[in-house]
């Protein structure tokens, strides 16, 4: 508690200098994300062991030069991120648990305990959990936040997570391992279970980046800013269409071979329905097999099965109940109160 107490004050140092120097906002998402750690500790330790490690990824897409030939030299490194795993108390060294890789959303975010009510759902049932703050994260620094890859890269460093889970941990079994995720997790879902399909037992993507270029059609201008900055694509879809093209799930439809279910709702206000819905139209034109469910308008709108409320978790009853049926946990959820006690402690 003490260190929890001391993150606060220095937070709230943080924001006043923020208003005096501009170079300040990776400073204070750096402490941000310092508290988020010191509370998933906090709000998961009851029924998780948690660990946060340090794995790498491949080398940055887009290398800048420093004018120093030994570092230069070494630019093609693999690149360093640190990812979040959630053990149910319950594990056994001698028997095989169920993992599932859940991808946090947003353009530049970080692992937020805005989902901490998610992972305690998923623990409860016997599932192991891990997360990455894959490249383009907040909170690790200006060097991390302009290495962001955005539908690209960024889906070998939760790749890299799920070999080095099955690599390290025997507890972990190879052939029960789904991927989870709304929003920009959700499209690192897609991509990954659609490029990746050997890797995985199936795949969950809630509110899914599905189509970049139409994406940016209907977006606020400022949008566009994340995509031409010269650390990343450095273009916009007119100049280079088939890099926009290569960076959207909607392109490798016709590569599904795994189990998927995928959801949106029409009042959705950050990722359209009608771009989920190009995402769906393509998997039906490549005559693939899987679920979908477009909701009527939402409270919560993007985050309508991520707010509290019972009926958001009546709808993550449905996408548990899918992941169940193929990755089969230990004490998977008989129905929704069994949910919202495990989530909540009370139902």
């Amino acid at each position: 508690m003490k260190k929890y107490l001391f993150l606060i004050l220095a937070l709230l140092i943080g924001g006043v200098s923020a208003q005096a120097q501009e170079n300040d906002q990776h400073q204070y998402t750096t402490l941000t994300r310092m508290i988020e750690e010191e509370l998933f500790f906090q709000r998961m330790s009851d029924i998780a062991y948690v660990d946060i490690v340090r794995i790498t990824g491949p080398a940055k897409a887009v290398q800048k030069t420093t004018g120093c030939t030994f570092k230069d030299t070494l630019s093609d490194n693999p690149l360093k991120f640190y990812s979040y795993i959630f053990f149910p108390k319950e594990v056994k060294q001698n028997k095989k648990y169920p993992l599932v890789i859940f991808s946090h959303g947003g353009i530049h975010a970080h692992m937020s305990t805005g989902s901490v009510h998610i992972f305690r759902e998923l623990v409860a049932q016997g599932y192991i959990v891990a997360s990455a703050d894959y490249r383009g994260s907040t909170g690790y620094g200006k060097s991390h936040y302009e290495a962001i890859d955005y539908g690209g890269l960024e889906n070998e460093d939760v790749l890299a997570l799920r070999d080095y889970m099955v690599d390290s941990y025997d507890v972990v079994d190879s052939t029960r391992i789904g991927l989870l995720g709304w929003s920009h997790g959700g499209m690192i879902s897609l991509h990954n279970i659609l490029r990746y399909p050997e890797k995985y037992t199936c795949a969950y993507a809630g509110v899914p980046v599905s189509d970049i270029t139409y994406r940016l059609t209907y977006q606020q201008k400022d949008y566009l800013k994340n995509f031409t900055q010269p650390y990343h694509v450095n273009a916009t879809p007119e100049e280079k269409p088939d890099e926009y093209a290569r960076r959207s799930p909607v392109t490798y439809a016709d590569r599904l071979c795994r189990p998927l279910r995928i959801t949106t709702c029409m009042n959705d206000d950050d990722v359209s329905w009608t771009e989920v819905k190009r995402m769906i139209d393509a998997l039906h034109l490549a005559n693939k097999d899987f679920e979908y469910a477009i909701y009527p308008p939402m409270p919560g709108a993007h985050h309508f099965e991520r707010v509290d409320t019972r009926e958001a978790t009546d709808i993550r009853f449905e996408t548990y109940q899918f992941l169940a049926r193929y990755l089969k946990p230990r004490h998977p959820f008989k129905n929704t109160d069994q949910l919202r006690a495990a989530g909540y402690k009370y139902h």
